[in-house]
Formats: C-alpha cells, structure tokens, sequence
C-alpha cells in the first residue's frame, strides 16, 4: 500500500513536470458557448479573448496550448479530476471558488450588468425585478449573486446550462431579463438583430465576495510550479500590452484592466 502511495506521488509529479516543461502541451479547459470570451466558428474552430489570450499566455511560457470543451458548471471537477490542467473560461475569482481550486494572478476584470428591453423601466433591484424572471448561466458568479441578493426577495431565477438559451428565452418573452458578464452580452446578444430591442439597464452590479476580485486560470489545489510559470508569462503579456490589445478588439471601450 505505501509502495502504491509512494507511485501514485511520484506520477503527479511527473505529469506536473511534464506540463510545465519546454516544448510541452498545457490542457485549458473551457466552455466554448460564451463569446466574445469563447465559441466556436462556424467550421467548428475556437474563437474569442480567452483563446486569443490562452495561446499568447502558451507562447510566452514555451508550451503548446490544447483545448477541452465541457460545461461550465463541470469545469472545477473536470479540473480536480485531471482531465486538462488548467480553467481558462471567462472565470472569476472567488471565496467559494478558492474552497476548492487555486488560481493565477488576476488576468483582466469585467463588469457584471443587467440586459433587459430598453423600456421595461427594470433596473438591477430588487424594487424593480420582484416576480420578474431573470436568466442567468448555471454554475456562474452570476447566478450566485442573483440567488444571494434577489431570490429570497422575490425575484424568479431561472439557471441555464447554455447562456445562449437565456437570450433565445428572452427575445422569445419567456424571461424578462438576463444577468450577465458585459462583453459576453454585448457580442453573444446585444449586437445581433433579436437584441435590437434591448439594452444594459442600470449600473454594474458589486459584491467583490460572490463577483470576485477578477478573471484568471483556475488551477488545481498545491499545483504550485504551474501557478508560478503561467504566472510569469501571464505579467509577460500584460507588460507587452497584448491583454489591452485584445481587449480593444473583442470588448472596445469597455475597462477591463485590474485595479
């Protein structure tokens, strides 16, 4: 039994080598439905800021970027059962979220907003939203926050595992409104014909212990030598300006850096 212990050890520790070295491959694992942050074109390839953002991290740590596609509310035990090495998905960091993973250094930081019709007359309060119907993405900071803050107030949370079903849900009537990280609504609805009518209603949302303190990779528990390489080559590209770079091209004037 110790012997078997003693092998299973030194197997982490060579498949943590193995991602961390030159030349090797680091396995992101993502949701591909969520853009501008990541989806899929319409020959199947990944697209979006965090592929954009992923591959020029790889680059700058020497490695090869693979990608693997699961739900969101999957990704965390996805991650501790070692089926990829890192989250790279539009994720935040939060209290709960450390409870069970590590994380990189902050990356880039959005804000949280309300999408409604434009005159609805909703605003991202209580007031206004009680026995309305509020989509939000299974298993997001999202949804927590509206399970927290408007659920026990009357408010109707309707949890989705594919947010591109909340804007069909809502464009169809079925809900009323949709909280959601602001790029992500702005390209994935906002900008598309069924989203003409609707618009961002009122300000951001804040609750920096549900909301987090930014997006970064999420890592496994102790995985130490992956944090401080990815790390070093996250600040190598925000020093070179490539995470501006492509915040001006997926999110325009929206601020997405870390304060």
């Amino acid at each position: 039994m110790k012997k078997l212990k003693i092998a299973l050890l030194l197997g982490c520790a060579v498949a943590s080598f193995s991602a961390l070295a030159d030349g090797s491959t680091l396995k992101f694992g993502l949701e591909a439905q969520y853009p501008p942050f990541e989806s899929k074109s319409a020959t199947g390839e990944l697209q979006g800021f965090d592929i954009d953002l992923g591959n020029a991290v790889c680059a700058a740590a020497s490695v090869k970027c693979e990608w693997f596609d699961t739900s969101f509310d999957g990704l965390i035990a996805a991650l501790q059962a070692r089926k990829f090495d890192a989250i790279n998905s539009a994720m935040n960091v939060t209290e709960k979220r450390r409870q069970a993973i590590d994380f990189t250094n902050v990356i880039y930081r959005v804000p949280t907003k309300l999408i409604a019709k434009k005159d609805s007359g909703l605003l991202p309060t209580v007031e206004t939203l009680k026995g309305k119907h509020i989509g939000v993405l299974q298993g997001s900071i999202q949804e927590s926050y509206a399970q927290a803050h408007w659920a026990p107030k009357g408010v109707d949370i309707v949890s989705y595992q594919d947010q591109n079903q909340v804007y069909l849900d809502l464009s169809s009537g079925r809900l009323d409104g949709t909280l959601v990280l602001a790029p992500a609504g702005q390209s994935g609805f906002l900008s598309r014909p069924d989203g003409k009518d609707y618009g961002f209603v009122g300000d951001a949302v804040r609750d920096d212990k549900i909301l987090g303190s930014g997006i970064a990779f999420g890592l496994r528990k102790g995985d130490a030598a992956l944090k401080e390489k990815l790390d070093t080559a996250i600040a190598k590209v925000q020093q070179e300006g490539v995470v501006k770079t492509l915040s001006n091209k997926y999110f325009g004037d929206i601020d997405v850096s870390v304060k």
